[in-house]
């Protein structure tokens, strides 16, 4: 038996109060059923998908557009996210992910990635110097060991087993960067600036599939060891295959504070748009925390392919591609 609109709007209530969602996400969720519903059900009728990437910050049009290309060679879903990644991995004029990265307060180039398939098997590596390629080597860890993370010296022994180039990550231009912010070795965080350090990368594939990566140098000037919210799966990247996938960009102690894109894929799962997912878990940080001198930005897709990004303050944008179409997005905000 078909359910009353009124039965289903008082289960929905009870489910939002489980999850602990605020006013303003259960008006925008009244919204979204009244708007989006004969939507999602003409959607959920397609087996087959027009690959689709999106990725965070403007590297990212290129970064898809390197993904598709894999794809369109016969890649799946995590190949299209291992190429886009190795291109912006290996990107030294950036002074952003992989080579050329920023480096921490000790002058040392450190990285961390991850990647997740639609089954949820995931794979990360964490603080590790001398890689070019540290998304491919969580390939790795996630294909080829019985583990999910491997760190620092351990991720680099296997790297060298893997015969992984050994490579100096600090080019001339970052140590030159390093060297004029050591005179005062002053670390103030500024909005979006840090931010551009990691790239995170949602993909559909023509058969439905679902993947995800990060990677990123972290925190420019960081504390030696520091490890931040990338490589961590639940926080900086999480992918279900059934309803959809996130990533996070920003400061990655308050995503892993709120295990950030975790709950942006639970809210989706629960029903909302990948749109309104995000835009209540960045309101779970704002709500949780002093965020005036502090970014952060979700970005993530769903199963059929829609799209949502959010993020605490203005500046953050992502790159959307589908087929052979592109755009650069601002991210709502606040």
């Amino acid at each position: 038996m078909t359910k009353s609109r009124r039965t289903f709007l008082n289960e929905a209530a009870q489910i939002a109060g489980a999850l602990g969602l605020g006013r303003f996400a259960w008006n925008r969720f009244e919204d979204q059923l009244n708007a989006e519903a004969p939507a999602r059900a003409i959607h959920s009728s397609h087996s087959v998908s027009t690959p689709t990437m999106v990725s965070t910050w403007n590297h990212g049009i290129l970064a898809n557009q390197a993904g598709l290309e894999a794809q369109s060679q016969g890649g799946n879903a995590l190949d299209m996210i291992e190429a886009a990644a190795r291109l912006v991995e290996s990107d030294a004029e950036g002074l952003s992910v992989g080579l050329g990265g920023l480096p921490d307060r000790d002058g040392h180039v450190t990285l961390d990635a991850c990647i997740m398939d639609h089954t949820g098997n995931a794979g990360s590596v964490c603080f590790v110097q001398g890689i070019e390629h540290p998304l491919s080597l969580a390939r790795r860890v996630m294909e080829d060991t019985p583990h999910v993370m491997l760190s620092g010296a351990g991720a680099e022994q296997y790297a060298r087993e893997l015969d992984f180039p050994q490579i100096n990550l600090l080019t001339p231009k970052a140590q030159k960067a390093w060297e004029k912010w050591h005179i005062e070795s002053d670390y103030a965080p500024v909005i979006n600036r840090e931010n551009h350090d990691t790239i995170g990368l949602l993909a559909l594939d023509h058969e439905g599939r679902l993947a995800g990566g990060c990677t990123t140098s972290g925190v420019a000037y960081k504390m030696h060891g520091r490890v931040g919210d990338s490589p961590i799966i639940g926080a900086g990247l999480f992918v279900d295959g059934q309803y959809g996938g996130a990533t996070a960009t920003g400061l990655g102690e308050a995503v892993m504070r709120t295990v950030g894109s975790f709950l942006v894929v639970e809210l989706m799962r629960q029903g909302l748009s990948p749109q309104l997912a995000c835009e209540e878990a960045v309101h779970r940080i704002m709500n949780s925390m002093p965020t005036e001198d502090l970014q952060v930005g979700y970005l993530a897709m769903d199963r059929n392919g829609a799209v949502g990004g959010h993020a605490i303050h203005s500046g953050f944008n992502y790159a959307h591609t589908i087929g052979d179409e592109a755009a650069l997005i601002d991210a709502t905000h606040g």
